[in-house]
């Protein structure tokens, strides 16, 4: 009878304890890991963009882009094209309390516009554009282009791979923790990985890949979470993107495009929170 009770009173114990410890876990404390998955949209500041190739070395100024969001919604549910549109994934981990260290991928997606007036400069030697006519040398001479014969694009896509530091506070929690609201801020930096489409001088080169530049940004969200495990977030996000050699031609190395711009997105995600073993040195709950 006395292990009955002695079993009886650690199972107790032990539920007593699991409880606990269930009802510590922090989303803004260290050892909460992160997963989010969503979709993007962006904006673009003007910029302009140097061509360089055999026969051509030319910018044409004030370039305007767009992204290009998916409009079937199939692609966002369908498990083999879920990845076409534009989205971010995202993991993290929290290092210490407030504040969290995270790897994204955010493919965004950079068309150049057809239809403003952009202002070329610089030099081609007579024959290499037949299709626009371009030929000599310009400076600043006003331009229109058409996208059969001149068009210049990251749709699969412009990525931002970024390493941010962010800065979690919980601003809002119920009581039992079921719901929270939870504000991120900080700021990320990282490499562009660029598949770039460009058509000119009657010749099309499609998703040309290189590491074309870098980027640094800041951002911040909303995250509501529910059950300490499940969580919603809205994000905005802005910054600069240098791209300083993207790749133009697959079998040519040294024909290329640079430009800089400023750019705007917000997305929204879902995501999952994970907790590791959030215990101090005494191998007890924490008390934040």
């Amino acid at each position: 009878m006395k292990y009955i009770l002695t079993f009886l009173f650690m199972a107790l114990v032990s539920q007593s304890s699991l409880a606990q410890y269930l009802n510590q876990k922090k989303s803004t404390g260290p050892g909460a890991l992160f997963f989010s998955w969503g979709y993007n949209r962006s904006v673009y500041t003007p910029s302009n963009i140097r061509f360089i190739g055999p026969g051509y070395d030319f910018k044409l100024k004030g370039v305007e882009a767009t992204d290009r969001p998916s409009t079937d919604i199939n692609e966002y549910v369908n498990f083999n094209s879920f990845t076409v549109p534009q989205f971010d994934v995202r993991v993290g981990y929290n290092f210490k309390r407030n504040w969290a260290v995270s790897l994204g991928y955010e493919h965004m997606k950079y068309v150049m516009k057809h239809g403003p007036t952009y202002y070329l400069s610089g030099t081609l030697s007579p024959g290499i554009d037949l299709g626009n006519g371009w030929s000599g040398t310009y400076s600043g001479d006003s331009v229109t282009t058409n996208e059969n014969t001149f068009h210049y694009e990251n749709t699969n896509g412009m990525n931002y791979i970024n390493v941010q530091l962010t800065n979690v506070f919980k601003v809002y929690q119920t009581e039992k923790g079921r719901f929270a609201l939870t504000t991120m801020m900080g700021v990320g930096a990282g490499p562009i990985l660029s598949y770039n489409d460009f058509a000119f001088a009657g010749e099309k080169s499609m998703e040309t890949v290189s590491l074309s530049g870098i980027g640094a940004s800041g951002h911040f969200g909303l995250r509501a979470e529910f059950f300490k495990h499940v969580f919603v977030a809205a994000n905005l996000q802005g910054g600069f993107i240098g791209q300083y050699r993207v790749k133009t031609r697959p079998n040519d190395y040294d024909s290329h495009a640079k430009q800089a711009f400023l750019y705007g997105q917000r997305d929204i995600v879902v995501g999952a929170l994970f907790y590791l073993q959030q215990k101090d040195k005494c191998n007890s709950c924490p008390n934040w």
